[in-house]
């Protein structure tokens, strides 16, 4: 990918993540950042991001990610990156 072509990721956040405001956190950090998509609580106990926008920004996205709100404890990240797709609008948060 060029540099500055926009960027898209997949991840899921594993950890003590849900029930400690991660979502909302998140979904701020994305506004601040001028990212686009979303993030959802799992069944399974982790949340699941997608978001698009600048490289940089993404990769910005992707450290605070790893560390979370201060009332969360991440364990681990798993991050697939690829082009961005452009079907996102917003950061909003979504049902699992």
């Amino acid at each position: 990918m060029a540099p500055g072509t926009p960027v898209r990721i997949e991840a899921t956040v594993h950890g003590m993540v849900q029930d400690v405001g991660f979502r909302y956190w998140t979904r701020r950090q994305a506004h601040s950042l001028g990212l686009v998509g979303t993030v959802g609580n799992r069944s399974d106990g982790t949340v699941h991001v997608v978001g698009e926008g600048d490289p940089a920004s993404i990769e910005r996205f992707v450290r605070w990610l790893h560390k979370g709100p201060p009332s969360s404890r991440v364990e681990r990240v798993e991050v697939e990156r690829s082009p961005a797709v452009g079907d996102l609008a917003g950061f909003e948060i979504v049902a699992g």
